[in-house]
C-alpha cells in the first residue's frame, strides 16, 4: 500500500502506478500483439524518463541529508529511493514476463523473435554479411584494461559488457597454467541501425533477430586479434541524472547556454544500472566499481536485452492484422479544408479534437495565414515539435511572404532541448523574431494569436490548445484545439506575449486564466463557489480531465468540496495524488484513469455554476509547477455548442468500462467494475461520438 500520511498518495509511487497501467496494456491479450510489443517499449521509455528526471530529484534530495518529508507527502526521500527500486524491479520482473508470452504468442503467428544461437545456416551467412556491411562500420567497441581513465558510458545507448579469458601459458617443469588473464571490453550497440533486424522468411515463417544478438553472433570477428579461451557478452545500460545546469555568464546567449547544458547532461551522475542477472559477478564488480557506481544508486537485475523502449519501432512486417486498425481522422463539420479557414472562423468558433479529428486544420491556419495579404502578424509559443515540422515550414513561409513573425520558443522543453536549439537557429536564419522565454519560467502554453487587417481595422484570429503544436505527436495524444475569432480572448492572447516581453508587468486580463499570476486563485474561486452552491442545497458538481494531479494545496480545496457535498468526477491519466472515497475527506470523489491506444493529454475543467456549466479547457494540469512555476493557459469556453461537445465527451470518457482503472491508496490499478453494463470503450466511443455527429448533419442536408 502507498504511504498515505494523513491523506496524500506519494507523487512518485502514483507515476509507477501509472506506468504500471501502461504495462497492463501490454499484458492484455485483448490488444493486438504487435501493438502489445509497443505498448512494452513505451513502459520501459516512461521508465528512463522517470530515472532521468524524478529518481534522479528524489536521489539528490536523499543525499543532501534532508529528509525531504515535507515536499514528498509524509515519506523521507531515503525510504522513497528504497521504495522506488522494489517497486521497479517488481515491474521489471512483470515486463520480462509479458514480453515471453507475446513472443511465444508471435510463434503461433509465425513470427519467431531468435537469438545467435538458434539461426540456421543460411541465417547465419545473412547475419555475418549483415554485420561485415552494415554493423561493423558502426561499431564503437573499447578494451578496457589499460585505459587511464574509464570511458563515458552515455545514457541513451545500449552496451554489451564484455569479458575475454585468454588462454593460459604452461610455466615450470609440471607444465602448470598460470593464472588466466581477463580482459574487459565495452561495445556500443549501434543506434544508427534498427534495432530490429529481419531474416529472409523461410515459407510462411517470419523471423526477427536484435541487433545485441547479430554484434553477440560476431564477437569472434570482433575480437580476433585476442588469443582467447571463451568470450561472454552480458547488456547493460545506464540511467543519468538529466538535470540541465544552467550558466548564469550574462555574456551568453540562452541558446548558447542551453546547447551547453545538454552537452553536459551526458556527464551527469548515474541513478541507475540496468544489467543483464546472468552476468558473471566479477565482471559485475567491475564495471559498477569502474563507473562509480554504488549502493546508493539504483541497481536493478534485469534480463538479457534492455533498453526495451526500442520496442515502440518493432517492425510490423506487413502484419496489419496484428495492429490496432487505424482510425482516420474525422473532419470537423463547417470547417472545410477547402476554402479560407480564416472565414469560417470568423463567422464562429471552432473545436477540433485530435486525433479523432484531423490535426490538418491547425497546419491549414498556419498556412493560410503564410499566404493572406491582409494578415501582418503571428505570433505562437512553440514547446515540442516534430521532426520535419510543417508547423515550423509554415512560420518561414509566412516570413518569407513579409509577416511578422514571433516564436516563442521553450528551449527547456525536457529532452526536446537539442532539437528545440536546432528548430531556434533555423528560424532565426530565415528572419523569425524569437522570445526564448523568461527566467525562472517554462512556457508551457499552447496559443497563436494572427494580426490581420480588415476594412482598415485590425481584427484577430487565434488558437488555444491543451496540446503540442506537432503534427506526429497529434496523431496519438488527444488534445483539443479552440479556434477563435473572439477579439477579447485574443485580446488577452495578445497580451501573453507582451508579458514576454516586458515581464515585470503583472497583466490584467479579463477572460483568459494565466499561471503564473492567476490560475491558482482563479481555480480556488470556482470551487469555493461549488462549495457554496452545495451548502445551500443547490445543485454543485465539478468534473475535471486532466494528466497528473499532485499540489497539495488543490487536494485539500477539493476534500473540502467534497466534505462541502460537492460531487466530484476526476478522469487523471497519470499522477494522482489524491485519495479518493475516504468517509469524512473524499467520499464523494471519484477518480478514474484511462490508458488505452491513445495517450489521454487533454485538460477539460467544468463546473456546474448553479446550473449553467462552465468549461475550460487549458494547458495546465493541477501541479505545482503548472500552477505557480510555469506560463500556462486556461481558456473560457463560450460557444455553448461547443460547451456541451466537451460535456459530451467527457461524459463518454466517464462512462468507460474497458480501459478505466480506478485510483486508490493500494495502487492496485483495478479495472472499473463493469457489472451488467455493456462494453464501453471510451475511446472508441469518442470516436463514434464523433462520427455520428457527421451522420447527423448529413441527414439534415
Amino acid at each position: 500500500m502507498a504511504n498515505t500520511t494523513y491523506k496524500y498518495i506519494d507523487r512518485e509511487k502514483s507515476w509507477l502506478a501509472f506506468n504500471a497501467r501502461v504495462l497492463q496494456e501490454a499484458g492484455d491479450e485483448t490488444v493486438p500483439l504487435l501493438d502489445r510489443l509497443r505498448f512494452l517499449g513505451i513502459f520501459s521509455n516512461n521508465l528512463d524518463e522517470f530515472f532521468r528526471v524524478r529518481f534522479a530529484a528524489i536521489r539528490r534530495l536523499s543525499q543532501s541529508g534532508q529528509s525531504g518529508e515535507k515536499v514528498l507527502g509524509g515519506i523521507s526521500a531515503q525510504q522513497l529511493v528504497k521504495d522506488i527500486t522494489e517497486i521497479v524491479i517488481q515491474q521489471q520482473s512483470e515486463s520480462l514476463r509479458i514480453l515471453n508470452v507475446i513472443e511465444n504468442q508471435l510463434g503461433k503467428e509465425g513470427i519467431f523473435i531468435i537469438n545467435e544461437n538458434e539461426l540456421s545456416k543460411e541465417q547465419e551467412n545473412f547475419v555475418r554479411d549483415f554485420f561485415i556491411q552494415k554493423v561493423s562500420p558502426a561499431l564503437v567497441t573499447i578494451i578496457l584494461n589499460d585505459l587511464a581513465e574509464f570511458p563515458l558510458l552515455k545514457d541513451t545507448s545500449g552496451y554489451l559488457a564484455v569479458k575475454l579469458v585468454m588462454k593460459q601459458e604452461r610455466t615450470g617443469l609440471l607444465g602448470l597454467k598460470s593464472k588466466p588473464e581477463i580482459r574487459y571490453a565495452v561495445i556500443e550497440i549501434p543506434k544508427t541501425i534498427n534495432r530490429f533486424v529481419v531474416l529472409p522468411p523461410v515459407g510462411d515463417k517470419q523471423y526477427v533477430i536484435l541487433l545485441d544478438d547479430v554484434i553477440r553472433f560476431s564477437l569472434s570477428s570482433i575480437f580476433n586479434i585476442f588469443d582467447y579461451e571463451s568470450v561472454a557478452a552480458h547488456m547493460i545500460k545506464i540511467t543519468r541524472d538529466a538535470e540541465l545546469d544552467i550558466d548564469s555568464d550574462m555574456s551568453k546567449s540562452m541558446l548558447q547556454k542551453i546547447a551547453t547544458s545538454v552537452k553536459e547532461r551526458r556527464v551527469g551522475e548515474p541513478v541507475r544500472f540496468v544489467y543483464d542477472q546472468s552476468i558473471g559477478k566479477d565482471t559485475l564488480r567491475f564495471f559498477l566499481a569502474n563507473m562509480g557506481i554504488d549502493a546508493s544508486d539504483s541497481i536493478i537485475p534485469g534480463g538479457r536485452y534492455h533498453n526495451r523502449r526500442d520496442y515502440m519501432d518493432f517492425p510490423n512486417l506487413g502484419r496489419f492484422d496484428l495492429l490496432y486498425k487505424p482510425k482516420t481522422p474525422l473532419p470537423v463539420d463547417g470547417l472545410g479544408l477547402d476554402g479560407s479557414i480564416l472565414g469560417k472562423i470568423a463567422k464562429q468558433d471552432y473545436l477540433v479534437n485530435a486525433p479523432y479529428q484531423s490535426f490538418s486544420y491547425i497546419i491549414k491556419f498556419l498556412r493560410e495565414a503564410a499566404l493572406d495579404p491582409k494578415v501582418t502578424a503571428i505570433r505562437i509559443t512553440l514547446y515540442r515539435l516534430a521532426k520535419n515540422s510543417q508547423i515550423v515550414s509554415s512560420l518561414i513561409n509566412a516570413a518569407k511572404n513579409g509577416k511578422k513573425v514571433v516564436v516563442q520558443i521553450e528551449l527547456q522543453a525536457r529532452f526536446d532541448e537539442a532539437s528545440n536549439i536546432s528548430y531556434a537557429e533555423q528560424m532565426q536564419t530565415e528572419g523569425i523574431e524569437l522570445i526564448f522565454g523568461i527566467k525562472g519560467l517554462k512556457v508551457h502554453s499552447k496559443i497563436c494569436v494572427i494580426d490581420r487587417i480588415e476594412n482598415g481595422k485590425l481584427r484577430r484570429y487565434g488558437l488555444i490548445s491543451t496540446g503540442n503544436f506537432n503534427e506526429v505527436s497529434a496523431r496519438v495524444y488527444t488534445d483539443v484545439t479552440l479556434f477563435t475569432s473572439h477579439q477579447q480572448i485574443l485580446k488577452d492572447v495578445s497580451k501573453i506575449f507582451d508579458f514576454f516581453d516586458v515581464n515585470y508587468r503583472v497583466y490584467r486580463y479579463k477572460h483568459l486564466i494565466v499561471s503564473p499570476h492567476y490560475t491558482r486563485s482563479k481555480f480556488y474561486k470556482l470551487i469555493d463557489r461549488e462549495i457554496v452552491h452545495a451548502r445551500a442545497g443547490k445543485e454543485a458538481y465539478i468534473w475535471l480531465k486532466m494528466n497528473s494531479l499532485s499540489d497539495f494545496e488543490m487536494i485539500n480545496k477539493l476534500y473540502d468540496a467534497s466534505n462541502a457535498g460537492v460531487k466530484i468526477k476526476l478522469l487523471v491519466r497519470g499522477i494522482c495524488s489524491l485519495i479518493p472515497g475516504v468517509k469524512g475527506m473524499s467520499e464523494n470523489i471519484e477518480a478514474v484513469s484511462i490508458v488505452d491506444r491513445y495517450l489521454e493529454h487533454s485538460r477539460v475543467y467544468i463546473f456546474s455554476a448553479g446550473g449553467d456549466p462552465e468549461v475550460y479547457i487549458s494547458s495546465a494540469d493541477f501541479m505545482t509547477r503548472n500552477l505557480d512555476g510555469r506560463v500556462e493557459v486556461t481558456c473560457p469556453i463560450y460557444d455553448p455548442r461547443i460547451r456541451k461537445e466537451l460535456i459530451d465527451t467527457f461524459n463518454v470518457g466517464w462512462k468507460g468500462n474497458v480501459k478505466a482503472r480506478y485510483h486508490s491508496a493500494e495502487l492496485d490499478n483495478k479495472y472499473r467494475v463493469r457489472g451488467d453494463a455493456p462494453i464501453f470503450r471510451a475511446q472508441l466511443e469518442t470516436y463514434n461520438y464523433y462520427r455520428d455527429r457527421l451522420e447527423v448533419v448529413t441527414d439534415q442536408l
